[in-house]
């Protein structure tokens, strides 16, 4: 008598789930490296010598490269392949722009805003001055830099509006990871945002003394300090 047969093999194997979490792990050194300024601004990212140096496939690391492509830490050019992104000035200055608009359209919204996102402000506030007071690595430190901004844009309700800012973020991530790592200023940062949630949870928005043009100045010598610390022009 013939025995059990042997059921098929399922489809869902662990060999997609161990790739993925393989091109993880590669694109998280190759942004730790970026972040810590082990590779800086236009250094290329070849995929021999990574795939060598971290003892994987070439296609694993492609694949990673497409992810850090995607968050605006590294550029693909034609024949040139993919590289470390260099932030350029007119791109810093558009980007704080928009940031403006957005941001400035949170702090305006937060006599509005519901407990929950303005209790998202001050969390995400904490979250950045806990990490600089520890002295987290610059990695961390850029999250929750970034996070605390998005936060301020969340005050609106708005999805879409939340989703362009943490676009835009992609976009400033690298810039703002420099200078932080040049200037060593986190701390300095972390004063300045307290200022901000200060007035706000002051209810003090408008004004030449109001959070609304607090922002304002801090937008704009943030793209000055970026431009002028990372020699744009």
């Amino acid at each position: 008598m013939a025995g059990p047969s042997t059921p098929p093999e399922s489809p869902f194997t662990p060999l997609s789930v161990e790739h993925a979490s393989t091109v993880s792990r590669v694109a998280a050194e190759v942004r730790r490296a970026v972040f810590e300024g082990e590779l800086e601004s236009g250094t290329p990212l070849r995929e021999v010598a990574l795939a060598e140096s971290l003892g994987v496939s070439r296609p694993t690391v492609r694949e990673a490269l497409t992810v850090l492509v995607a968050e605006g830490l590294a550029t693909r050019e034609p024949h040139r392949g993919v590289m470390v992104a260099t932030p350029r000035a007119d791109s810093v200055r558009d980007v704080c722009r928009a940031r403006w608009v957005l941001e400035g359209a949170g702090v305006q919204a937060w006599p509005a805003a519901d407990d929950g996102r303005r209790a998202r402000v001050r969390t995400t506030l904490d979250a950045y001055t806990a990490a600089v007071r520890s002295e987290a690595s610059y990695e961390e430190l850029n999250e929750r830099h970034l996070a605390f901004h998005v936060s301020l844009v969340e005050l609106t309700g708005s999805l879409r509006l939340v989703q362009m800012a943490e676009a835009l973020m992609d976009e400033l991530r690298l810039a703002l990871a420099q200078v932080e790592r040049m200037h060593r200023n986190a701390h300095d940062e972390a004063d300045s945002h307290g200022g901000l949630v200060a007035l706000l949870e002051a209810g003090r928005i408008d004004g030449p003394d109001g959070a609304h043009a607090f922002l304002r100045r801090h937008i704009d010598d943030a793209e000055v300090e970026i431009i002028e610390a990372l020699g744009l022009e």
